[in-house]
């Protein structure tokens, strides 16, 4: 066993039994070096393997201690899970863990199987298991669009990264489709339905390949890893937005990061408020953030209007050598976005992925700032365009031109713009503006007929330009305010570490923490910063936390504080819980828990981000806090 740097106890070793398809052997060969180790004195234990309908592989059950399952009721069927507290508690050398990429039922502490494998290695426990390579994350995107056949269950690469031993289990696609023909793997009629769709010779052929290659590329890569720590100062950076085509952007970049041993940054742009993001948007968005994050990525989320110009700068300032971009990214009325990218970063590598071939989703307008009817603005409207009117007939019985009673009217729509919410009361001011100026100064006055020649096309450039007049000072408001925004973050950061560095005592540390937790955020807050001692919580308006201090969330904070994960309320593990619960880490070692309360709604992206950056903060605060009870308290600071 190796020692595990977080927690500095024994970690368990992994090792994966790897194929390319069902069948091919992989539990047969885990078993069989079950038997082996178990010949050798070895404490092994089958915690779970599918139930095969195959004889050969669950006649090596025999033989083998094994944990019974634990069942759950799920929508009238039974379903049978690895029991992983029943695993833990028998503590084996060797535990016996079939499919690592299964997704456990609703309900479970862990939402995949291979972070119940994570938490067994960190218990000390080594693990077999095993895994085909379709369900490799960042291979995902290629052998789909190889095979035609969409893997819904995948496994994050880290896993693969950390795995101890990987045993290829190999044979020929046509001594597989025998096993399947002679019912060696299926049942005769699911056997049929597989060699129609997913066991065919050329699909079997390609994941071969994929799989003899991945296993390669994997052992080249510890090689490498092992005699040259840093080969380049190569940093790639991947923009990825709330659609389908960036998972594919972020698992193609994942994979080239792996083979060239480099670090990679995942960036999010904010152009809007994001709840004006519809709920597919951020579905989308969430779910690309969590497989970047997944993928190992340093995920960085910004603001600002012009994208390509966030991400240059951004580039040119952390180092980025190469950028990827989806080629589907293009907006009507704008320019294109690759073009206006290439010209701001002329120097840099910049790959463009295509979309993954399903049909783009129709482009549709989301206004940047949502209408709300105010009367107040209306009113504002129809005073500012009465001034408007008023100036210009002045203006027209001094004689001084059309062209100056244009310029008031476009001015008014300005203002207009800037003293309403939203582009709506610009738009029907520039189309009031145009009405009246055609009803009151065009000849025949006082009726919408025009007789001069010229007038239509005065008319259409006075529309147009009192529309883009609009558009830019809505535009212009809305970059303000997301400057305000960047601004008042940082500044809230900045008065955070402030705080924290003038504070004394780790009861006052906690008690800084939260205050700034719940005025932030408007949540309670709960605070461990000894599990064996009661917690801290403060409580928000309009909440009752309570249910904060049962022994079933303190459960929940910890597993985060042994695991150093999050978990909780919007997290793959312990889903159920009624809050979102943070680890508190310094130097690898576990100093608290933060747990916010998710009684009315969870966290967004964003929060979470900016949570884990404050918890970054605090952990340094009660790092020195601990550094400065060691000076004044030496044996007492040795022991804890």
């Amino acid at each position: 066993m190796d020692e595990d740097e977080r927690t500095g106890q024994a970690r368990g070793r992994l090792t994966i039994f790897f194929g390319y398809a069902a069948g091919v052997g992989k539990t047969y060969a885990m078993l069989q070096e079950a038997h082996e180790q178990l010949d050798h004195g070895v404490d092994v234990v089958v915690g779970y393997v599918e139930p095969h309908a195959r004889p050969e592989t669950l006649k090596l059950l025999d033989g083998l201690p094994v944990i019974p399952v634990k069942t759950i009721e799920y929508h009238g069927i039974e379903l049978a899970e690895f029991d992983l507290d029943a695993a833990l508690e028998r503590h084996p050398q060797v535990l016996i863990v079939d499919e690592l990429a299964h997704t456990n039922a609703d309900g479970w502490r862990n939402k995949k199987r291979y972070q119940d494998v994570e938490e067994l290695l960190q218990a000390g426990i080594d693990v077999y298991t095993t895994v085909n390579v379709q369900h490799i994350e960042s291979l995902n995107d290629v052998i789909s669009g190889a095979t035609k056949q969409k893997v819904r269950e995948t496994v994050p690469d880290y896993i693969f990264d950390r795995a101890d031993a990987m045993k290829v289990v190999d044979v020929e696609p046509d001594e597989l489709l025998s096993r399947l023909a002679e019912g060696k793997i299926y049942q005769p009629e699911r056997a049929q339905v597989a060699t129609e769709n997913f066991f065919t010779r050329e699909n079997l052929r390609i994941l071969r390949e994929s799989a003899l290659r991945e296993a390669a590329s994997r052992l080249t890569h510890v090689n490498e890893a092992r005699r040259v720590p840093e080969q380049t100062n190569a940093k790639l950076m991947v923009y990825i937005d709330a659609s389908a085509s960036a998972a594919k952007c972020i698992r193609w970049t994942s994979r080239v990061a792996e083979a060239m041993l480099v670090p990679w940054v995942a960036v999010y742009v904010e152009e809007k408020d994001q709840d004006l993001l519809s709920a597919e948007d951020r579905k989308y968005k969430t779910d690309n953030i969590a497989l970047a994050e997944r993928l190992g990525a340093e995920v960085v989320t910004l603001s600002g209007v012009d994208v390509p110009e966030v991400l240059a700068e951004y580039a040119r300032a952390s180092g980025i050598t190469s950028v990827v971009v989806s080629k589907s990214h293009q907006r009507p009325f704008r320019s294109d976005f690759a073009d206006h990218l290439l010209s701001l970063l002329p120097s840099m590598e910049i790959h463009f992925i295509p979309d993954d071939g399903r049909p783009i989703r129709p482009y549709r307008f989301v206004p940047d700032e949502p209408f709300a009817f105010s009367w107040a603005c209306v009113a504002k409207m129809l005073i500012a365009l009465a001034v408007a009117t008023g100036v210009s007939y002045g203006l027209s019985v001094a004689g001084l031109g059309d062209q100056n009673i244009i310029m008031v009217y476009i001015l008014s729509v300005i203002i207009i713009s800037r003293i309403t919410t939203g582009y709506i009361y610009g738009i029907i001011a520039s189309l009031i503006g145009v009405v009246a100026f055609n009803f009151i100064f065009v000849d025949p006055v006082y009726t919408f007929g025009v007789i001069a020649p010229g007038y239509p096309i005065t008319l259409g450039i006075m529309l147009g330009m009192a529309l883009l007049t609009s558009t830019l000072t809505a535009r212009v408001k809305r970059q303000a305010r997301l400057a305000a925004k960047r601004e008042q973050r940082t500044q809230i950061l900045y008065e955070i570490g402030k705080a924290l560095l003038a504070t004394e005592g780790r009861d006052n540390i906690v008690k800084v923490t939260n205050n700034y937790l719940v005025r932030l955020f408007g949540r309670s807050v709960v605070f461990y910063d000894d599990m064996a001692e009661p917690p801290h919580m403060q409580e928000a308006t309009g909440e009752h936390p309570d249910f904060l201090l049962t022994d079933s969330e303190k459960a929940v904070a910890n597993w985060c504080f042994v695991n150093q994960k999050m978990a909780g309320s919007g997290t793959p593990t312990l889903a159920g819980a009624g809050a979102m619960y943070f680890p508190v880490v310094s130097r690898g070692v576990s100093r608290g828990v933060i747990g916010i309360s998710c009684e009315r709604t969870r966290p967004s992206t964003f929060s979470r981000f900016f949570i884990e950056t404050i918890i970054t903060q605090v952990a340094m605060a009660l790092e020195r806090q601990l550094l400065v009870d060691g000076q004044q308290h030496p044996v007492s600071a040795a022991a804890s």
